[in-house]
C-alpha cells in the first residue's frame, strides 16, 4: 500500500541516521578532581571598602511627593512669568484700546456664533453706538468670547450698564459692566491675578461658582435664595411624608376597623342563623312531640281506655310510672299487670294499619269540615242580609245541607265533636 504514496508523504515515513557511537568518558564531571576547591568569602572581606568611608543612603522620591513639588515649581513659574508681564502691562499705552474709556461698556459671556451686527441690533436700543471691538484669539482666530463697546453719549453706557445686565443673546445670558482697566486705579486683569469673581482664588471651599461685577453682594444672596430654597423643599418633603404616614396609619385603622365590623357582622348574622336554627330546632321538637302526643292518644283510644290502661289526665300527659326499668312488680314478672301490657302492645301491632286508614279519614273529614265552614260563613251573611239581623245565631244555621248532615251523622253515628278544637273523632270503643 505505501508504495503507491507519492515521495514527498514516503519521506515523512523514512527512518531517520543511526545514532553515532561516541567512547565512553573515563570519569563524570563531578567525579574529576578540581585543583583549586571552593571556599568562603572570608578571605575576600580584606578588600570591601571601611563602612566609615562609605556615603550616607539616598531616599527615594515618593509619586505624591514628586507632584506635590512639580505643583510648587509650576506655580512658582507661572507667578515668575506674572510678575514680568504685570511689569509689561500698561493699559494706556495699549493699541486695541481706543477711544474713551469712560463711554465704553464691557461685554462678557457672549455667545461664540454671536456677530458684531448681532450686538450692534441688540445694545443699540440703549443709544447711538460709536464703535463695537470683538476680542478673538490670536493663535487660533476664534473669537473669546467678550467684546467692547463705545457708546456716543456717556448718559447711554449707564443706560445699558443697568439694564441689558443679564439680557439672552442667542440662548446666552451677557455679563454687562464698565471698563476697569483705564478707569480703576491698580486694576488688574484675570490673566494676571486680577478680574471679579472668586472662581479662582482657591479650592472648592474658597471659590464661588458664579462670577460678575457685583463679585459677591449679588451671588451670596442669590446662594442664600437657593439655599431657603432648597430646605424649603425639604421640609415641604418632610411634611409630605408625614402627612403621607399619618394618611396610611389612617388607612390601616379604617381598614382595621371595617375588617373588624366585617367580623362582627359576620359573627352576628352566625349567631342570628344560630338562633334561628334553634328556634327552628325547638319548633320542630315541639311539633315533633306535639304529633307524638297526639298518635299516644289516639292508641290509646283506639285500644280501650277503660281496661287496662287509663287515658291520661289533662295535668301530666305521660303515662304512669311503672317504676326503674330493672324492678318487678308487685305481683312479679308474670302479674296481671305485665300481662296486660303484653296484650295492649299485640294490640297496637294489629291496629297500626287500622290506625293509618282512620288517620285518612279524619284528613278527609277535616277537609270537609272546613269547606262547611265556609259555606257556613256565606249563609250567616245571607240570613244577615234578608232577615235584618235578627235571631240568634248558634253557629249551626250557616252549615249548608251537608254540612248538616255531616254533623247529624257524627252525631248519630259513633264519632263525636270534640271541644277543643271542633275535629271529628271516634269514641273509644267499649
Amino acid at each position: 500500500m505505501t508504495q503507491f504514496l507519492p515521495p514527498n508523504l514516503l519521506a515523512l515515513f523514512a527512518p531517520r541516521d543511526p545514532i553515532p557511537y561516541l567512547p565512553p568518558l573515563e570519569k563524570l564531571p563531578h567525579e574529576k578532581h578540581h585543583n583549586q576547591p571552593y571556599c568562603g568569602i572570608a578571605p575576600y572581606i580584606r578588600e570591601f571598602e571601611d563602612p566609615r568611608d562609605a556615603p550616607p543612603p539616598t531616599r527615594a522620591e515618593t509619586r505624591e511627593e514628586r507632584m506635590e513639588r512639580k505643583r510648587r515649581e509650576k506655580i512658582e513659574r507661572r507667578q515668575q512669568e506674572v510678575e514680568t508681564e504685570l511689569k509689561m502691562w500698561d493699559p494706556h499705552n495699549d493699541p486695541n484700546a481706543q477711544g474713551d474709556a469712560f463711554k465704553t461698556l464691557f461685554v462678557a459671556r457672549v455667545n461664540y456664533d454671536t456677530t458684531e451686527s448681532k450686538l450692534r441690533r441688540e445694545f443699540e436700543v440703549y443709544g447711538p453706538i460709536k464703535r463695537i471691538h470683538m476680542v478673538y484669539s490670536k493663535r487660533s482666530g476664534k473669537p473669546r468670547g467678550y467684546a467692547f463697546i463705545e457708546y456716543e453719549h456717556e448718559r447711554d453706557m449707564h443706560s445699558a450698564y443697568k439694564h441689558a445686565d443679564g439680557k439672552k443673546i442667542d440662548g446666552r445670558r451677557v455679563l454687562v459692566d464698565v471698563e476697569r482697566g483705564r478707569t480703576v486705579k491698580g486694576w488688574r486683569p484675570r490673566r494676571l491675578g486680577g478680574g471679579l469673581g472668586g472662581t479662582r482664588r482657591g479650592g472648592a471651599d474658597v471659590n464661588i461658582r458664579h462670577s460678575g461685577r457685583d463679585d459677591t453682594s449679588r451671588y451670596d444672596e442669590r446662594d442664600r435664595d437657593r439655599d431657603r430654597e432648597r430646605e424649603r423643599r425639604e421640609r415641604s418633603r418632610e411634611r409630605d411624608k408625614e402627612r403621607e404616614r399619618r394618611r396610611s396609619r389612617s388607612r390601616d385603622r379604617r381598614r382595621r376597623s371595617r375588617s373588624r365590623d366585617k367580623e362582627e357582622r359576620r359573627r352576628s348574622r352566625e349567631r342570628s342563623k344560630d338562633k334561628d336554627r334553634d328556634r327552628k330546632r325547638r319548633s320542630s321538637r315541639s311539633r315533633e312531640r306535639a304529633r307524638r302526643e297526639r298518635e299516644r292518644k289516639e292508641e290509646l283510644r283506639s285500644g280501650g281506655g277503660g281496661g287496662d290502661m287509663a287515658e291520661p289526665s289533662e295535668a301530666g300527659d305521660a303515662p304512669p310510672d311503672d317504676g326503674p326499668p330493672g324492678e318487678l312488680g308487685p305481683d312479679g314478672p308474670d302479674g296481671p299487670e305485665e300481662k296486660g301490657r303484653d296484650r295492649e302492645r299485640e294490640r297496637r301491632r294489629s291496629h297500626r294499619s287500622e290506625r293509618e286508614r282512620r288517620r285518612d279519614r279524619d284528613r278527609e273529614r277535616d277537609r270537609e269540615h272546613k269547606r262547611g265552614e265556609r259555606g257556613g260563613e256565606r249563609g250567616r251573611e245571607e240570613a244577615r242580609g234578608g232577615a235584618g239581623g235578627g235571631g240568634q245565631d248558634n253557629g249551626l244555621e250557616g252549615l249548608g245541607g251537608d254540612g248538616r248532615d255531616m254533623y247529624m251523622e257524627s252525631e248519630g253515628g259513633d264519632g263525636y265533636l270534640a271541644p277543643e278544637n271542633g275535629y271529628l273523632m271516634e269514641a273509644a270503643p267499649e
